[in-house]
């Protein structure tokens, strides 16, 4: 699909400058620019490159002024980096607007669909199932009985949502997520064996959930594992069951939850952080990477190490950490002179 200048500037609110009637048809960085292509300039350190991109199309700040001769036609906004990202979104929903079922699929009778929905080609769509409208369900994908998935959310390529899950409106499932897989629940008998534990709850996600590719949600014993709204969550994060993450808390690749366990609104959790069940963590907490956290945390903490210390202690006991074997060196040398004094 092509556009001209004067349709993106339209689209951005911009003045063109050069030929309006310049066409593109893909974007590529300021500095591998391609003919066809659009770009932007929004950094400074990037400014030599504007004179010798091939990029058709070069959005820049209304302030910029040539210094030399260009060939790229220009687009003045007020902010080049926001209106790039715009630009962004706007292809990115052209990219996505799929309609229709493809075949082969399987659809239940009992399905309720909605308006404007995508299902892609080797998807599964079970019983009760209700599709809210300009839903868009990417192949191979299974969405399990009784499960509801609110409007203008999208299901990539592979991903699995079971059985009496809720998705909320606006919310993104990366492809190979899995939504509502059993908990992690066994309990041990008299023979040493480990008896599977029923999980018979389910997964709510609320509105503007992101999930990342490779990411599961395990379903509550009892009751719902809870995403509140505006959650994103990094690739291969693994959510036991009966957890329930606040709004707007963002959390990092290969991060692990245990169940049960409660994490308060707007934190922001780093990859590989391990963090053990039945507790609760409050509001607004960072947690750096790679730390345990084994305890309950207040609001508004700062967490580093394995187990998590304040991030300013770590930081503080970390200068005696390396230097360790000094420290030990300098005590063997003082213990020996102590003792050649006795």
């Amino acid at each position: 699909m092509k556009f001209t200048a004067q349709q993106i500037a339209g689209i951005l609110e911009g003045e063109v400058v050069g030929d309006a009637e310049t066409e593109v048809s893909q974007l590529s960085k300021i500095e591998e620019g391609t003919s066809g292509s659009l770009t932007f300039l929004a950094n400074p350190k990037y400014k030599s490159y504007i004179y010798s991109t091939d990029a058709s199309i070069t959005i820049v700040g209304k302030d910029f002024e040539a210094e030399h001769d260009i060939k790229t036609t220009l687009i003045k906004v007020e902010d080049a980096y926001k209106s790039f990202s715009k630009l962004l979104e706007y292809y990115n929903q052209i990219k996505l607007n799929k309609t229709g079922i493809e075949n082969p699929v399987f659809v239940s009778d009992s399905a309720k669909k909605g308006d404007d929905i995508y299902i892609g080609a080797f998807s599964y769509v079970g019983d009760n199932v209700t599709i809210g409208n300009n839903v868009k369900i990417f192949p191979n994908s299974y969405v399990g009985d009784n499960v509801k998935i609110g409007d203008n959310t999208i299901v990539f390529a592979g991903a699995k949502i079971y059985s009496d899950c809720v998705i909320g409106e606006n919310c993104v499932i990366n492809s190979g997520a899995i939504i509502g897989a059993d908990g992690f629940g066994f309990a041990p008998n008299e023979d040493g064996e480990y008896n599977k534990v029923p999980q018979i709850g389910n997964v709510i996600l609320e509105d503007y959930v992101d999930i990342g590719a490779g990411t599961t949600i395990d379903r509550a014993t009892l009751g719902s594992t809870i995403i509140r709204r505006g959650v994103k969550l990094d690739n291969q994060i693994q959510i036991a069951h009966n957890v329930e993450i606040g709004k707007n808390t963002v959390i990092a690749a290969q991060t692990g939850i245990a169940g049960s366990t409660k994490i308060g609104e707007n934190c922001q959790i780093g990859g590989q952080v391990g963090i053990v069940g039945h507790i609760s963590i409050g509001n607004n907490v960072k947690i750096q990477a790679q730390s345990g956290i084994g305890r309950n945390v207040k609001d508004n903490e700062v967490l580093q190490g394995s187990p998590a210390l304040g991030y300013g202690d770590f930081n503080k006991s970390y200068v005696y950490f390396k230097n360790l074997p000094k420290l030990v060196k300098t005590i063997n040398e003082l213990e020996k002179k102590v003792d050649g004094n006795s």
